[in-house]
Order: C-alpha cells, then structure tokens, then sequence
C-alpha cells in the first residue's frame, strides 16, 4: 500500500477530504520523526511501538574494492509490533 492509498482509504473512512487526510497522516508522520529525533518514543497500543535503536560497529566490507572497512556505529529507527498486529499477520 502507498502513502496515496492510504490517504484515500483515510479520507473515505473517515468521511474527510483527501487534502485532510493527508494533512492527517502528514501529522502523524512528522509527530513520530518529532519524537524519534528527541530520543522518545512512539507506543500505538493496536499496532506497536515506533522506537531509536542502537547498531553497533562492525566490520564491513568495499564491494569495489573487497577491501574490508570499519562500519561506525549509529542510531536507526525502528518499529516494534504490538500483539494485535502480529495476531492479524498470523
């Protein structure tokens, strides 16, 4: 499913505009980058949890080169399901 998908299954549900439902889910996305970007995160009960994630440094390797190289580490976003989504994925 696309963001475009999305914001017209938004707008027909919930009897909206599209431009509202975009606005919405606009929203909805800058509020959990918001909140990832502060070091929160971001629980959904129904869906799950929107969390920043620490990956450590390991060792890689060059594809052009084949040289191997040091791969620092960094903090990623990651999403956690919660019991009723992975229930409906069963």
């Amino acid at each position: 499913m696309t963001k475009e998908h999305l914001v017209e299954k938004m707008a027909w549900e919930a009897k909206i505009t599209k431009r509202a439902a975009e606005a919405a889910l606009n929203s909805f996305i800058s509020g959990v980058r918001d909140a990832l970007k502060r070091g929160e995160h971001v629980s959904l009960v129904g869906l799950g949890t929107f969390v920043v994630g620490k990956r450590a440094a390991r060792n890689g390797w060059d594809p052009r080169s084949g040289r191997s190289i040091r791969i620092k580490a960094t903090y990623v976003p990651r999403f956690r399901p919660g019991k009723a989504l992975r229930d409906v994925v069963r």
